[in-house]
């Protein structure tokens, strides 16, 4: 069996004003911050000598590939990327960026906010545009029935509230 894994799909190129903005910071802190500082510890390294049995010189080599390959992604990724600023001409529909507040049958809520799959961060209840969950919400309005397929079964949710930051 071989190792060959095809590249993921980078999914969909939207992304929020704050999802981009943080994409730039962690571009700058990468390529003006942590960087320069990487390659000042593999040089002083190099400096000791006999290069091959240097630990500090093959993890800060190892560091500087694992940083120049992030600011590679991240630099294609941000022209690709489209910024949604304007808010949709129905804001009484779920539609990319809105804040949804969900309610199962036994009456518990949810709220996520849907967004780019570069943002997503479950903690912070910011759900893809391509998961399932965003998917079926898309285009439903207030008081709507959303089913889902989950992992554990098919789970229905009613949209009890939805807004635009």
């Amino acid at each position: 069996m071989s190792r060959y894994r095809p590249p993921r799909t980078a999914g969909t190129p939207l992304i929020t004003p704050e999802g981009e903005a943080r994409l730039r910071a962690e571009l700058h802190e990468l390529w003006h911050v942590r960087r320069p500082k990487v390659t000042q510890a593999v040089s002083e390294a190099a400096a000791q000598g006999d290069r091959s049995e240097n630990a500090e010189y093959t993890y800060g080599k190892k560091m500087l590939r694992e940083i120049d390959s992030r600011v590679r992604f991240l630099t294609k990724r941000l022209e690709n990327l489209k910024v949604v600023r304007d808010r949709p001409a129905d804001p009484g529909k779920v539609y990319f960026g809105a804040w949804v507040t969900l309610e199962d049958d036994d009456g518990e809520q949810a709220r996520y906010r849907i967004v780019g799959p570069d943002e997503f961060d479950l903690k912070q209840n910011l759900i893809s545009i391509d998961s399932p969950l965003a998917r079926a919400l898309v285009g439903k309005a207030l008081d709507a029935e959303v089913r889902v397929n989950t992992p554990t079964g098919e789970m229905t949710w009613y949209v009890v509230e939805i807004d635009y930051p």
